[in-house]
């Protein structure tokens, strides 16, 4: 029982691919219906996808905050806002707006709470 509960604990290369997948379909619907948020094609949302996981991952493991947007209330909302609002930074023809950050935290939690799996 503790194997299980010590290895549920633990981020592998699966979970990863996993959340990756799912996030990249998540984030290019979130991307289509938040105003002031764009990815310019399917090399940057794959990019920016891959990029959303390692951040959410570091800053778990870091911090101990999870990211997601209605899993840890105001404080996953804004991480995960933050996170989105980042990856402009990184990610070439990933283009978001403060507003368009936000906007996009809330409607990517509404989608992630939609379909299953962890995404960010």
């Amino acid at each position: 029982m503790a194997e299980n509960v010590e290895r549920s604990q633990h981020f592998s290369f699966g979970q990863f691919i996993i959340r990756w997948l799912v996030g990249a379909v998540v984030l290019a619907v979130t991307a289509f219906l938040t105003p002031g948020f764009t990815i310019s094609g399917v090399w940057p949302l794959i990019v920016a996808a891959a990029v959303i996981a390692i951040i959410d991952y570091l800053v778990q493991k870091v911090l101990g905050v999870d990211a997601t947007p209605f899993g840890r209330g105001i404080t996953g909302f804004i991480v995960a806002a933050i996170i989105i609002y980042v990856v402009k930074f990184i990610v070439p023809g990933y283009d978001v707006t403060l507003v368009g950050a936000v906007l996009g935290a809330l409607v990517y939690g509404i989608i992630n709470l939609l379909i299953p799996g962890k995404t960010m």
